[in-house]
């Protein structure tokens, strides 16, 4: 993605932009006797509401699809991201806020709303941002895209000739897939599954003069949802198959038509006492698709009579029932996104670098185990090209004769994954092959079950994790044959092995081979593997077994610092800052005085420059061409900087629910990037937003710093400098 000076122009830089100093806010001056007490730490008024800040991370994404100086094709993009953010938002969060209420729980969290009153504010919110959704789609991005050539029009639009080959289309490819359905005396309204486009028909016949009604499913899961034309001229399905209704109904007049989409609750919970887990997991797969209607989507041409059966007929109340302006469902516009061409309307294209340490000076591929004996190595995705990183030191190990056993955890991976594929090819060549497949990653369920079942046929071994808890710690350990014992190498990520996410989202990785780091992870992986109460781990923090309280530890030690009048500072980087216990005591840490630096790309629940409680917190969010994913914590007390990475969030279900793991980095220089990764992030003045003290978020804008430019620009200088 670009901005006002372009990414481009940043990556076509001789050198990258210096990092700046932190980015600090004046101390307050103390307090006059007539300020009012501070606010317990308890107060509802310090917290934000989970969800409601949700929608403001996704409202950011829809800034950017609103963003002049973001090319076209990418705001179109965008547009498509803010869509299906907002599909699973409602299929899991708004779903469950609808069973709370049913249920009559009054389940309230810091923030002290009830479950309907933040429904009733999530829906204002959300009719207000899909508003713009579509404004910013009809009224500017298409078009925008026809005067560069990119038409995406109606029938009515089209011409003479186009329509006839939209005809011919229609009955040659479109025709034969398409199943009407009657609703009458014998014909109940059908099923309508979750996330499927449709046509509700309203006919008469001209003999009886009775009227009915059809639904016709848009079948955009098997034919493109955009039909492609001549030149770069797309026109979208339900129009084509509106054009074509009397072939549909022969004999009947077409009364009226429009488009409609359901979203159903999409979530569920599998007992870990199953017998057979796998098979548990795919009945409630087959049980999600019957979920509970929890949003409704009607083309805001939609007759009043026709808007009222429908529903009735899905029994959803009126505040889930959305009137959409224009195109419903912009989740498909990927497909127009990914045309040939265009390179002016698209971020520059980047291609991922291989770090010195994984190739010779030649060009070859590195000895990796023993560029991990020299030290730590850190990478950074997808600066830092995952196949030649993360796949490479897998690759070595099922190669290498003297490696013996290999371990890989598994939460989200791609259908084309070499990981799993080299796994499997371990195990045949006699390696003890383990890998901790998690069976409930929400909507991976069915490619994790594929993946368990392909390792299983090979003879690896394949668990789940433990009871009650999701695995979702990113680890891979490998076990070599050295002299006259053994040695252990671990690579520990900040994201999911996935090879097409990995050049989508910024993630980092280190590679280690020190004892203590790589004993941790052993002692995790047989934990999950076998039967182990909670050991104390000698340098990592785990949940849920001990990373709240390990992170507590830090900020208490570094609050102890800066009151013996040593220079302290708390910086973090992550995507959700939720958890009550670590939001107090960063608060707490404020209060104090220490200099408290966030990078939450996502959800926060924390309030920032509270006079009195966080005046000494900023809270930066980026939201860019990459999705910022990584997860650090920093502490720095005096001359003494601990830094640690892994997978978790600061919430609850990350540190009570999940199996986590956060390792420390140690190396100088692997310490030195994530400090200059870190301040680039908080002096980014064109992708980010301050957290303002009334829960607001404010946009940089008008400045010359973009963090996701700047790291490029820095790779490839670094590049240059190691041929």
């Amino acid at each position: 993605m670009t901005r006002s000076v372009s990414a481009a122009e940043a990556v076509e830089a001789t050198e990258a932009q210096p990092a700046g100093p932190a980015v600090r806010r004046d101390v307050p001056p103390a307090r006059s006797s007539r300020e009012p007490e501070r606010p317990p730490l308890g107060s509802s008024d310090l917290y934000t509401n989970r969800e409601l800040s949700w929608l403001d991370f996704n409202d950011r994404v829809l800034q950017l699809a609103e963003d002049e100086g973001v090319p076209l094709l990418e705001r179109l993009k965008f547009l498509a991201i803010y869509e299906s953010n907002l599909d699973e938002f409602f299929m899991v969060r708004v779903a469950g806020l609808h069973d709370q209420i049913d249920a009559g729980i009054d389940a309230r969290g810091p923030d002290g709303l009830r479950p309907l009153e933040v429904l009733d504010r999530l829906v204002a919110r959300v009719r207000e941002q899909a508003g713009r959704h579509s404004r910013q789609f009809e009224d500017v991005v298409r078009p925008a895209l026809v005067e560069r050539g990119i038409r995406i029009v109606t029938c009515d639009e089209c011409t003479p000739q186009e329509l006839e080959a939209i005809d011919r289309r229609f009955d040659e490819q479109i025709f034969p897939v398409l199943t009407p359905l009657g609703v009458g005396p014998g014909r109940p309204f059908p099923y309508i599954s979750n996330l499927s486009l449709s046509l509700a028909v309203w006919l008469r016949d001209p003999e009886s003069h009775a009227e009915s009604f059809a639904r016709v499913k848009v079948p955009k899961e098997v034919l493109p949802r955009f039909v492609p034309m001549e030149g770069r001229t797309f026109v979208p399905l339900e129009e084509v198959i509106a054009r074509h209704l009397d072939k549909l109904f022969p004999g009947m007049e077409i009364l009226r038509h429009s488009v409609f989409r359901v979203t159903r609750d999409a979530d569920f919970t599998v007992s870990d006492e199953a017998d057979d887990l796998v098979r548990a997991v795919e009945d409630e797969l087959r049980r999600r698709r019957f979920g509970e209607v929890v949003r409704l989507e009607v083309g805001s041409d939609m007759d009043a009579d026709l808007r009222a059966r429908l529903v009735r007929w899905l029994d959803v109340e009126e505040r889930q029932v959305y009137d959409i302006d224009g195109l419903v469902d912009m989740t498909d516009l990927w497909e127009v996104h990914g045309i040939d061409g265009y390179s002016e309307l698209r971020d520059r294209p980047w291609s991922p670098l291989t770090p010195s340490a994984f190739q010779t000076g030649d060009g070859e591929d590195a000895d990796v185990f023993a560029e991990m004996r020299r030290g730590d190595i850190l990478v950074h995705h997808p600066y830092h090209s995952f196949s030649a990183t993360v796949e490479r030191f897998l690759e070595q190990a099922v190669r290498d004769p003297d490696v013996l056993a290999i371990k890989l955890t598994v939460y989200r991976t791609s259908d084309d994954s070499t990981l799993v594929p080299s796994l499997i090819e371990a195990a045949e060549r006699g390696k003890q092959a383990v890998c901790l497949v998690e069976l409930k990653a929400r909507f991976d369920e069915s490619r994790n079950i594929h993946w368990a079942r392909v390792l299983e046929e090979v003879g690896a071994h394949v668990v789940h994790g433990l009871p009650g808890l999701k695995t979702h710690a990113k680890a891979m350990l490998v076990v070599r044959r050295e002299g006259t014992g053994v040695r252990h190498y671990v690579h520990v990520g900040t994201g999911n092995y996935n090879n097409k996410t990995a050049r989508l989202y910024e993630d980092f990785g280190l590679f280690t081979a020190d004892p203590e780091i790589t004993a941790d992870v052993g002692d995790l992986f047989n934990s999950l593997t076998g039967y182990a109460r909670p050991v104390e781990m000698r340098r990592v923090f785990v949940a849920p077994s001990g990373m709240r309280n390990g992170v507590l530890e830090q900020i208490s030690r570094t609050v102890e610092a800066h009151q013996a009048g040593k220079p302290a500072r708390i910086v973090m980087k992550l995507n959700s800052l939720v958890d009550r216990r670590s939001i107090e005591a960063l608060y707490e840490a404020s209060q104090a005085g220490v200099p408290v630096d966030l990078n939450v790309r996502g959800i926060c629940c924390l309030r920032a420059g509270v006079r009195g409680v966080s005046d000494n917190i900023r809270v930066v969010s980026v939201v860019g061409r990459f999705l910022e994913h990584s997860r650090i914590y920093g502490f720095q007390r005096g001359e003494e900087r601990s830094y640690f990475i892994g997978s978790a969030d600061l919430m609850h279900r990350n540190l009570d629910t999940r199996v986590e793991m956060i390792v420390p980095v140690d190396d100088d220089a692997a310490r030195a990037e994530l400090e200059d990764t870190l301040e680039r992030c908080f002096a980014d003045d064109t992708f980010s937003w301050d957290l303002q003290p009334d829960g607001g978020w404010k946009r940089n804008t008008g400045g010359e710093r973009g963090v996701h430019a700047e790291l490029m620009a820095r790779a490839l200088e670094r590049a240059a400098a190691d041929v």
